[in-house]
């Protein structure tokens, strides 16, 4: 299993969860366990291409990660983060 880190801005698919374990090789496995959980997450990460939406950053450990096709290790950490704006 991966943890994952969940922005506040996805939160409330998760039921206010910041931090959550997920199952998968790849951050697209990982985004596919969560999703079967909490639908509607994985779209709001990823576009209708599986390209990572701009807006959007996925690390695994302190790499960041371009392709959600990224092998992941036992005992990798995923953080996903979201641009904030404001004024």
């Amino acid at each position: 299993m991966t943890q994952v880190s969940i922005p506040s801005q996805l939160i409330s698919y998760t039921d206010g969860a910041t931090r959550v374990e997920a199952a998968g090789a790849t951050i697209a496995g990982v985004l596919d366990d969560l999703d079967a959980r909490y639908p509607g997450l994985k779209f709001r990460v990823v576009d209708e291409q599986d390209r990572i939406r701009k807006h959007m950053r996925i690390f695994v450990g302190r790499e960041a990660a371009r392709d959600i096709r990224t092998a992941l290790a036992d005992g990798d950490e995923v953080l996903i983060f979201g641009a904030l704006s404001g004024g």
